[in-house]
């Protein structure tokens, strides 16, 4: 999560948005490759229901999910019982809910998705739907809701790119590994199945990774906002103390679980 990885980033994104705003032909010949699979039971995007695709589909949906559960254990564990020390890192807790909410979560599936009319592949006149295609940086398409700009699978999967960030410095570059395969294998995936363009997937990546470079900077970075675990800790505590005494009061102890201030 350095200065290098950003510029990187950003030279991705304005390299997408520049080939595929002003040649959006590619991606729909990109598209169209893939809706000319056909199946025995004449489906176009024939890939979207091959039966290995979808579980692994959803193998990759699950880590992100499998990741996130413990951290939401722990901080939960914090708050029935303050008096103990948190299971993970206070910070690490922090950065991971956030990344997660604000990046796949808000971002991605309510900003963009629910208010960004872009059609999907499968939807598009052009490839045997029915609505009108519009460029990426175009949100007058005829999509409701859940639409094609941006994927929120592919969000989720590049989230993973937030744990990789703390994990042990010699592990560290393998782990990043890991997260940008896992990001990329899902992207190709989605447009396979003719869930999103190629613009679609690229920009989701970028944005996640925005989010968690600019988490991690707040949190670990800056030294203006940096946080400790000890004053996190400490600011859960105090929220969750009343609750805590409260209900030692109503079952006449003065410690649930018998647990000591670590």
């Amino acid at each position: 999560m350095n200065r290098t990885g950003l510029i990187i980033a950003l030279v991705i994104a304005a390299v997408n948005g520049l080939v595929f705003g002003f040649f959006p032909e590619l991606e729909l010949r990109v598209g169209q490759h893939f809706h000319d699979v056909i199946d025995a039971a004449g489906h176009a995007f024939a890939w979207r229901l091959n039966p290995p695709l979808m579980l692994a589909r959803d193998i990759g949906l699950w880590i992100s999910t499998a990741i996130i559960i413990p951290v939401l254990v722990a901080l939960a564990i914090k708050f029935i019982v303050p008096t103990r020390k948190m299971l993970i890192p206070g910070r690490a807790v922090i950065f991971l809910i956030a990344t997660m909410a604000l990046g796949p979560g808000l971002l991605v599936n309510v900003v963009l998705k629910d208010h960004w009319g872009r059609s999907r592949p499968i939807d598009v006149t052009q490839l045997g739907g029915t609505e009108r295609y519009v460029r990426w940086w175009d949100p007058r398409g005829e999509c409701p809701n859940n639409c094609s700009f941006v994927s929120g699978d592919v969000s989720g999967a590049f989230w993973t790119l937030a744990p990789a960030a703390l994990a042990p410095l010699q592990w560290r570059a393998v782990a990043y590994g890991g997260a940008l395969t896992l990001g990329a294998v899902m992207a190709v995936f989605r447009v396979m199945a003719g869930g999103h363009f190629i613009s679609d997937v690229v920009f989701s990546g970028v944005f996640t990774f925005l989010v968690i470079w600019l988490a991690f900077a707040l949190i670990y970075r800056w030294p203006r906002t940096r946080l400790s675990d000890a004053r996190i800790e400490h600011a859960i505590e105090r929220i969750a103390m009343p609750g805590y005494r409260a209900l030692s009061s109503l079952f006449g102890k003065k410690k649930i679980g018998g647990g000591k201030k670590q």
